[in-house]
């Protein structure tokens, strides 16, 4: 509250002011990033992405296939062509045999779009060494993952561009919002007159190139600026969730998301799989308690709208298996210990 009042009681409101300014250096300082823009919306920050590197009509973007939509749907913003990429069963992640095997068939792709599902990170040394042997863009939506680290480097730094998302139901939210982290100044300065409509530096309104209305409100900006001090807070707590869920269904035939030993997660949402038992009942075991949990994300290859497009596997389908078999928890870091026994209790009497 100290930081909205601040905006509202020097009159910057719109998308300038400090609460802008310094949400992005506070971000930097957080993560490691060398350089971060404040945005609308995570979707705007990866589709600014996807527009610096250059993808046009007809060129091909690697993606991630289980995420949300919002993952992919920028490729189709700039005409691209999504192809889509497994998961490995061992991180839910991005496979990299997946990866190669399209590499083969598309050896020239624009960019590859990267998503660290669920809080954990994708294996960035094998996918780097395999895009460095293309020289291809690596795009890390790191939406999901705000808080984690792979081999000590907080995600969202690892790819060309990192993009985190501030929606409502994320880790740290600013209502809505997103944020681009890139490398350079030079990057910076492009992205940030393309989201302020391209105004070019003249006395009228002059533009030489296509913009967007992408940039943040300070207000919202002071909002994130409160919520990031608390980041660590809502990490631990999120990690203390995952592992009162694992250590209390040791005993029923559920697999909680594996975590790898290359990086620690932040543990967005506990999600599991289920052996013998539809997940669909347990849901709907949960709902008749008023209490909700949701689907894991279904794969973008099996979604209607991009019906057609090209995807490839890892050995057999390893998305489609987990979203026919999985289950999103209640995860918020205002569960209470009470809250959370009913929801184990529950789920451990469908067995």
């Amino acid at each position: 509250m100290a930081y909205i009042d601040e905006a509202f009681a020097t009159n910057w409101i719109a998308p300038l002011g400090k609460n802008v300014t310094e949400f992005e250096n506070e971000m930097c300082v957080k993560t490691g990033a060398n350089q971060a823009i404040a945005m609308s919306a995570g979707t705007a920050a990866l589709h600014m992405a996807l527009h610096y590197v250059g993808v046009g009509r007809g060129d091909v973007v690697f993606c991630t296939s289980m995420t949300f939509a919002a993952s992919c749907n920028p490729i189709v913003y700039e005409g691209g062509i999504p192809v889509f990429i497994d998961s490995e069963p061992g991180s839910w992640n991005m496979s990299p045999a997946a990866l190669r095997k399209a590499f083969r068939k598309y050896p020239n792709p624009k960019a590859v779009v990267v998503v660290n599902l669920y809080g954990q990170s994708a294996d960035y040394d094998e996918i780097l060494k395999i895009t460095k042997e293309h020289n291809v863009p690596v795009i890390e939506d790191a939406a999901e993952s705000l808080g984690a680290t792979y081999k000590g480097q907080m995600t969202g730094t690892i790819g060309d561009f990192g993009v985190l998302s501030f929606n409502g139901n994320k880790i740290v939210t600013t209502s809505g919002g997103g944020m681009l982290l890139c490398k350079t100044e030079e990057e910076k300065a492009k992205i940030l007159k393309w989201i302020t409509q391209s105004r070019d530096p003249a006395r009228h309104y002059q533009h030489t190139e296509l913009g967007f209305n992408y940039r943040m409100s300070n207000i919202c900006a002071g909002i994130g600026r409160g919520q990031l001090t608390a980041l660590d807070e809502r990490v631990a707590k999120k990690t203390e969730i995952y592992n009162t869920y694992r250590d209390a269904f040791s005993d029923i035939p559920v697999d909680m998301m594996p975590v790898c030993d290359y990086g620690v997660p932040s543990f967005w949402l506990s999600c599991m799989t289920v052996r013998g038992c539809d997940p669909v009942k347990l849901m709907e075991a949960l709902e008749a308690e008023n209490i909700e949990s949701r689907p894991i994300w279904k794969p973008m290859h099996l979604q209607p709208f991009y019906e057609g497009c090209d995807y490839f596997m890892h050995e057999g389908d390893v998305s489609k298996g987990i979203f026919e078999t999985g289950i999103c928890l209640p995860s918020d870091t205002k569960l209470t210990q009470e809250q959370q026994n009913r929801v184990i209790e529950i789920i451990k009497a469908q067995f």
